[in-house]
Parts: structure tokens; C-alpha cells; sequence
């Protein structure tokens, strides 16, 4: 099976002057603005870094979830958050890691089981495995 999804982008202009917007398919993005203030200097709008940690964090979720439930752990509730690290680097810039933090609440789960489907997750998310990065994992258990 192959699956084939995508997005688009459009800019404008050079890089601290110009502007672009991202849009995707599904329509979940349409014509999201976005620029060097947003990417650089922590204005309001997005980034593709923050687009790049919303599907790692979406993927990780659950790539987990699946693990867990191949053990019948039946998460409650998986919640990710992906800080994705954006360095300059002999004058470029880099996207150098991912770090995900998980909270996952899984009453009556066996601490053995979810610690196997974190590392089963941890070696077969999608994303994880799509970025040539170092990918850093936490896990909180409620």
C-alpha cells in the first residue's frame, strides 16, 4: 500500500521581506500565512517547524496508542507535545532534533508493557524515522 498526501506552499519576496502561505490538501491548512518573523523572531503565525512538530507529535500519539493496544492496553488518553530544535550551524540553519514529551494516562497498565510499546513506538514512528535528526522521547505516566 501506498499512501500519498501532501501540501503546498507559495513565497514571495526575498527572505526577511517576503511572505508565504502553506496550505494542504485536507484544507486543514488553507493559505496559512507564514515568514521570517514567524520563523525567526517568535511572531504570531506558523513555521515549518512548528508544522514538522504538529505531525511529529500527531504520529508519535499514535504510533504509541497502536503499540499499546497490540499489548491490550487501551490508553485512556495519549497526549504529545514535540519541541523541535532549529539551529544555525556554519552559517545554515538545522533542524538538529525533536524532542517528544508524553503523558499518557493507562489505568491498570503494566509499567513493563508500556515501557515495550514506548520503544516500539520510539522505532516505528513515521515521522521519527522521515527525520534525519536526533528524536529525544519523555514519558509521564498519571
Amino acid at each position: 500500500m501506498s499512501i500519498k498526501r501532501y501540501a503546498s506552499a507559495q513565497w514571495s519576496g526575498d527572505l526577511k521581506g517576503g511572505k508565504g502561505t502553506i496550505s494542504s490538501k485536507s484544507g486543514a491548512l488553507t493559505n496559512q500565512p507564514f515568514g521570517f518573523n514567524t520563523r525567526f523572531e517568535d511572531k504570531k503565525g506558523t513555521n515549518p517547524e512548528e508544522l514538522i512538530g504538529a505531525a511529529h507529535a500527531g504520529c508519535f500519539a499514535m504510533a504509541f496508542a497502536n503499540e499499546l493496544s497490540s499489548l491490550d492496553v487501551v490508553p485512556k488518553d495519549v497526549s504529545t507535545k514535540a519541541t523541535v530544535h532549529l539551529e544555525e550551524i556554519d552559517g545554515g540553519f538545522k533542524i538538529t532534533r525533536s524532542d517528544i514529551d508524553v503523558t499518557l494516562d493507562a489505568p491498570g497498565a503494566d509499567r513493563s508493557d508500556i515501557d515495550k510499546a514506548l520503544k516500539a513506538a520510539e522505532a516505528g514512528c513515521p515521522v521519527s524515522n522521515a527525520l534525519n535528526a536526533e528524536v529525544k522521547v519523555t514519558l509521564t505516566v498519571k
